[in-house]
Formats: C-alpha cells, sequence, structure tokens
C-alpha cells in the first residue's frame, strides 16, 4: 500500500537530504513516507493502473537511491521525484503496449497524461487533505458522488443550512490552499 503524503509545502529537513545522499537507508523511508503518496499519484495518472502505479513507485525510489550520491542537497528532491517518476510511468507504459497481444499491430501510440496534469491532481488531493473533515466530506458528496446539496444533508443528517455553510467555507479555503495554480497559468 502507498502511504506518504506529509505536508508538501514544507520542505524536508536538508539534514534527512543529506543523509540520503550518503546512503542511509532510513532516509530513504523518510523520503518515500513524505512523497511516496505524490510520486504514485503521478505514476497512476500516467499508467490509469494501480498495480502499475504502484511499480512505478518502487522503481521510482529504487532509481533514486541508485543516483542518490549525484543528488544536490541545496535542492528541494519533490521535482526530481516526480521527473524520475514521469519517466518510470513512461517506460511501464511503454512496457505494457508492447505487450498487449489484444491490440493491432499499428496502433496509434497515445501518450500518458501530462505531468502538470499529475501535478495539478495531486495538489487538489493534498488540499482536500488539509480541510476539516466535515466540509471535506461536503465536497465529496456533492463534487466526486453528484449529491445534490438536499440529498447531502439527508445523507449525513444536518440541515441543508449546514451543508450549504460547510460548503461555502470548503470552496474558499481550496481556492486559497490553490491560489498558486491559478497564478501558474496566467
Amino acid at each position: 500500500m502507498i502511504r506518504g503524503g506529509g505536508d508538501l509545502n514544507e520542505r524536508i529537513s536538508p539534514r534527512v537530504v543529506r543523509r540520503f545522499r550518503d546512503g542511509d537507508p532510513g532516509a530513504v523511508g523518510e523520503l518515500y513516507n513524505r512523497y511516496g503518496g505524490a510520486v504514485f499519484t503521478v505514476a497512476y495518472r500516467a499508467l490509469g493502473d494501480r498495480s502499475l502505479a504502484e511499480e512505478a513507485v518502487q522503481q521510482t525510489f529504487l532509481q533514486a537511491w541508485r543516483a542518490a550520491a549525484k543528488f544536490d542537497v541545496e535542492r528541494d528532491p519533490a521535482p526530481w521525484l516526480y521527473a524520475i517518476a514521469r519517466r518510470v510511468a513512461i517506460d511501464l507504459y511503454r512496457r505494457e503496449k508492447r505487450h498487449d497481444s489484444d491490440r493491432a499491430e499499428l496502433e496509434v501510440a497515445v501518450l500518458p497524461h501530462s505531468f502538470e496534469g499529475a501535478w495539478e491532481a495531486w495538489e487538489v488531493r493534498s488540499a482536500l487533505d488539509r480541510i476539516p473533515d466535515e466540509e471535506r466530506e461536503i465536497l465529496r458528496a456533492t463534487h466526486f458522488l453528484g449529491l445534490t446539496q438536499e440529498e447531502t444533508a439527508e445523507r449525513f443528517g444536518i440541515p441543508v443550512g449546514t451543508v450549504k455553510s460547510r460548503s461555502y467555507r470548503a470552496h474558499r479555503r481550496m481556492a486559497r490552499l490553490l491560489s498558486h495554480l491559478r497564478e501558474a497559468t496566467a
């Protein structure tokens, strides 16, 4: 099972990055705990298959471990890990396409989703994890399950007005947490 997903807005300790570069297995575990969920998101978005994405996570951290001695400890490891994950996912995608005997020989190549799209999905997931539980549940019910506000109120046994106020607060928090994405595309 993929775990990880600490606050990605906080940079991991330079001491941990130095330990990682110096070959400390415990530091690999710390990087995995911090970035494993994001790496999984990048891989899953590119591959669309949970088991392949899990394989990509393992390969990503293995490749990072092998290249750790070359890593500049002054840099944030997140972009480096995501770039490795993207390359690993593309390699796995190509491997699977080669071995897919159910496809016609002259199949048009379909590229995996973009890294940017995977990163944005991770940002949204991370932001959802940072809002209060009661607000997150309202957003999940209305956005992901497609329930109306009335259906959401019934499902949670709360007044419709409470659903509306929690929804309003949740949307404001999400907009604030994701404002950097809007600025990046402007």
